[in-house]
C-alpha cells in the first residue's frame, strides 16, 4: 500500500518562501504535504506535472463571497484560500456556518467596521452602507457598543479587523483610532479602503493614507491598505512611496492590487455623492451597469442610484495600475465580487492575469517575483495573528496541501466585463487540503474540501 494519497511529479517547483525554483516530486497525504524529493514517490494517484510551474496555491486577501459561485470562479483562477477582510462581517460564527464544508477552497474573514457601524446605527443598507452608518457621526455610547462588537468578533476567531472609511466618511478620526486600538490589543490587522481616493483635494488618497498611518502608529496596529490602485488613481506613485518610507521607519504596513483599471462599487453608495464627477475625474459614460452591459447618463445614473446595485466605474490610469503591480511591497488580491454570472473580471482573472501578461509577454516581474505576491506575502500578513498561515503559501514538508499547478507558456485571463466568469487557460491542477478541486484544467463542481480558517485554528 501506498505511503501517500497523491504524488505531483516532474514539475517546475516555485516556492518563494524557501527560494526554491527547481524540479521535484511532491508527496501529499491527509491534506498534508509530506516529502519533495527528486526521486519518484510512491502514491495512490499520481499528476503528471512535466512541463508545468507547481506552486503554493493563492491567497486572496479581499474577496466578498455571496454565494457558491465565487468560490467556483476563483478556484479556476489557482485561488485556494480566499479571505473576506476589508467588509467583514458582524457575525463570526454565522459567516463560517455559512460555508463550513459547501465550498472548494479555503475561506475567512475579518470582523468588520462597516457592518458593525450598519449594526449599531440600525442602516438599511444591504453589504454598505445606505443610510447614518455612511454619513453620520456616531455618539460615544455607539462608538463603544461599536468596540465590544469587535472585541466579541476577534474573540470568536475573527482574522483581523476591517474598514471601509471611504463607505462610512460619518466616521470622525477619534472613532478610527478607538477602533484601531481594538485591532492592535488583538494582534489584528487593520484591512482599510481609505477615506479618499486620487490626488485632488481635499479629501483626496494622499490625506486619507496619512489618516491612517497616524492611527496605526499611535495604536501600534498593523495596517493593510487595500486595492491602492483603484484608491490612489493617479496617486499611487506618491501611496507607494509614502507606504515604503514608514516601513522603513519600522510600521508593519503592506497593500494589494489587482491588474484593472477599473473598480466595481455600490452605485447607492457615499461614493457616488454629490461631486463625484469632479473629484475622481469621470463622468456617467465611464460607468458601466453590469447587470445590462450599458454605460451610465445621469437619467440612468439617478435611476440605478435609487434602485442600487453594483456599478463598474472606469477611474484608474493603465499606468498606475503598471506601477501598482510591479512594486515589490504589493500583494494580489481581487476585491471579488460576482452574482449570477455578472460582476467585474478581477474575480475569474486577477491572478492568471498577472502570470500571463506581466510575466510571460511583458517580462517585467519573474514567475518567483509574481508567485510570491500571490503566496507567501499574505500567508505573512496573516501568521502573527493566526498560526494556521504558517502552513499555507509556502510547499515544504508538513504545509497544508493547497497547490496550483499551471502552464506557464499557456497562462492566460479569459475574463472580460461583458463575460467576468470566463475561466483563464493554463491553470491545470489546483489542490486544496490535498483534495484536486480543478483537474486537467475543468472544475471538480462535487469537491468541497474548503476549510474555514479562525485565529483560533
Amino acid at each position: 500500500m501506498s505511503n501517500n494519497d497523491l504524488a505531483i511529479e516532474g514539475g517546475r517547483i516555485i516556492d518563494p518562501h524557501s527560494g526554491m525554483d527547481s524540479p521535484a516530486n511532491i508527496g501529499i497525504s491527509n491534506g498534508k504535504i509530506t516529502e519533495i524529493s527528486e526521486s519518484k514517490i510512491d502514491a495512490e494517484k499520481i499528476i503528471d506535472a512535466r512541463d508545468r510551474i507547481v506552486c503554493p496555491g493563492f491567497i486572496d486577501l479581499h474577496c466578498h463571497p455571496q454565494d457558491l459561485e465565487i468560490f467556483n470562479v476563483q478556484a479556476q483562477d489557482g485561488v485556494t484560500t480566499t479571505l473576506e477582510l476589508e467588509v467583514g462581517t458582524d457575525d463570526i460564527d454565522t459567516f463560517y456556518q455559512k460555508w463550513e464544508g459547501k465550498t472548494p477552497i479555503n475561506f475567512g474573514s475579518s470582523v468588520g467596521h462597516i457592518p458593525v457601524r450598519m449594526k449599531v446605527m440600525k442602516d438599511p443598507g444591504t453589504f454598505l452602507p445606505s443610510g447614518d452608518a455612511g454619513r453620520r457621526e456616531a455618539t460615544p455610547s455607539e462608538v463603544e457598543e461599536m468596540k465590544n462588537l469587535l472585541t466579541k468578533g476577534l474573540d470568536r476567531g475573527a482574522l483581523a479587523v476591517g474598514f471601509g472609511l471611504d463607505y462610512t466618511r460619518g466616521a470622525s478620526r477619534k472613532e478610527v483610532v478607538e477602533m484601531f486600538k481594538i485591532a492592535s490589543q488583538h494582534e489584528a490587522s487593520c484591512h482599510v479602503h481609505l477615506r479618499g481616493k486620487g490626488d485632488k483635494s481635499p479629501n483626496d488618497s494622499i490625506e486619507a493614507l496619512q489618516e491612517v498611518i497616524a492611527a496605526a502608529a499611535i495604536t501600534n496596529a498593523s495596517l493593510h491598505v487595500v486595492h491602492i490602485n483603484s484608491t490612489g488613481m493617479k496617486a499611487v506613485p506618491t501611496l507607494l512611496e509614502m507606504i515604503s518610507g514608514a516601513r522603513q521607519h519600522g510600521m508593519d504596513i503592506s497593500t494589494e492590487c489587482y491588474p484593472y483599471s477599473a473598480g466595481m462599487t455600490k452605485i447607492e453608495s457615499a461614493l457616488f455623492d454629490e461631486g463625484w464627477q469632479e473629484h475622481y475625474g469621470i463622468d456617467y459614460d465611464q460607468l458601466l451597469w453590469p447587470d445590462t452591459g450599458e454605460f451610465l447618463n445621469a437619467e440612468s445614473f439617478e435611476d440605478y442610484r435609487e434602485k442600487g446595485g453594483w456599478v463598474i466605474a472606469f477611474s484608474t490610469p493603465q499606468e498606475s495600475v503598471d506601477q501598482a503591480v510591479l512594486s515589490p511591497i504589493t500583494m494580489i488580491a481581487t476585491d471579488s465580487v460576482i452574482q449570477e454570472g455578472k460582476g467585474h473580471p478581477r474575480t475569474a482573472g486577477s491572478y492568471t492575469k498577472v502570470l500571463g501578461r506581466y510575466v510571460r509577454e511583458r517580462g517585467e516581474l519573474s514567475w518567483l517575483e509574481a508567485i510570491k505576491k500571490m503566496t507567501i506575502m499574505p500567508a505573512n500578513r496573516l501568521s502573527t495573528r493566526t498560526r494556521a498561515f504558517l502552513k499555507k503559501g509556502r510547499i515544504n514538508p508538513g504545509a497544508d496541501a493547497d497547490i496550483t499547478i499551471f502552464n506557464p507558456k499557456t497562462v492566460i485571463d479569459r475574463s472580460t466585463y461583458t463575460d467576468p466568469t470566463s475561466p483563464p487557460e493554463g491553470i491545470d491542477h489546483v489542490i486544496v487540503n490535498g483534495i484536486p478541486v480543478v483537474s486537467d484544467g475543468k472544475l471538480q463542481e462535487a469537491m468541497r474540501p474548503g476549510k474555514g480558517i479562525l485565529s483560533t485554528d
